[in-house]
């Protein structure tokens, strides 16, 4: 008789068919949830305050009744917003007297007769159209995107302040952007265009250099963006080992420190010169 088959144990075999498969989860995620986004209000708001501030000064100005509607620029179409003659304002615009009663820039009224509102006042001014285009038309494609990113950051009406703190901004923040080269070439156009329109007569390219350097150095300290990877320890859950990055880079601490400093001496320093006693050189034109 041939021997029996030995016996096969089939809960033995290696196929594990009755054990339970374990479902590994997937590492817990660290990313912050997505920040909402900021409608932008206060430079549009400031876009139409300049407006109306110039179409005011247009029609406080009356071109047909001071000089006479034969000699006023796109008279009788515009009435009394017409423009005076271009000999007097090249940039279609008001008379030099009307800016100065609604605040020009005067040394002399802001130095002997004490009227420093119009270190403010100035800024809502323009001296004509071309100037006003110029500005505004920067104002929005650099200020929008500006306010979108940081919120209401306090930015003043300033156009050249807001193009210096673009700068200063995409200098700090530089390991995050991906086109570094576009986005600098297109903001140094736009600086190079704007600052071609303080050539004209009646405005002020100091008041646009001035206003750029405040921008730029203050674009360090308010600007300033953590460096890609970070993540903030309330988004990463308890006994999580991960290896978080420093919040910010050691040249954006460097940055802002030098910025603080300079932009602290140079306000001193400017307000000093300005109401500094004993004869002064004033100047008789008027900028915007």
């Amino acid at each position: 008789m041939g021997k029996r088959p030995p016996s096969v144990d089939m809960e033995s075999m290696s196929y594990n068919i009755h054990k339970p498969i374990t479902i590994v989860p997937p590492p817990p995620s660290y990313y912050p949830p997505p920040p909402k986004p900021w409608f932008p209000w206060l430079v549009p708001l400031i876009f139409l305050v300049n407006v109306g501030m110039f179409i005011f000064t247009l029609y406080k100005n009356n071109c047909p009744a001071i000089t006479g509607g034969n000699r006023c620029l796109l008279y009788p179409e515009l009435g009394r917003f017409s423009f005076q003659p271009f000999h007097e304002n090249p940039l279609l615009g008001p008379t030099i007297s009307i800016l100065r009663r609604y605040g020009a820039l005067d040394k002399e009224a802001v130095v002997e007769r004490g009227e420093g509102w119009r270190l403010v006042s100035c800024t809502w001014l323009h001296a004509g159209v071309i100037h006003l285009l110029a500005n505004m038309l920067s104002l929005l494609f650099i200020g929008v995107r500006l306010e979108q990113e940081f919120g209401f950051f306090g930015a003043s009406g300033a156009l050249f302040g807001l193009l210096g703190a673009m700068l200063s901004e995409l200098i700090t923040n530089w390991t995050i952007y991906a086109n570094k080269c576009a986005a600098l070439m297109s903001l140094i156009l736009i600086i190079a265009l704007n600052l071609a329109v303080g050539f004209v007569p009646h405005v002020d390219n100091s008041a646009h250099i001035g206003g750029f350097i405040s921008g730029f150095l203050l674009g360090f300290i308010l600007l300033i963006r953590p460096q890609f990877g970070y993540v903030n320890h309330k988004y990463i859950p308890p006994g999580s080992d991960v290896k978080r990055k420093s919040k910010h880079k050691c040249y954006q601490y460097f940055l802002l420190i030098v910025a603080l400093l300079l932009l602290v001496f140079g306000y001193i320093s400017g307000l000093t010169k300005l109401y500094r006693t004993g004869p002064i050189q004033v100047s008789k034109s008027n900028r915007f």
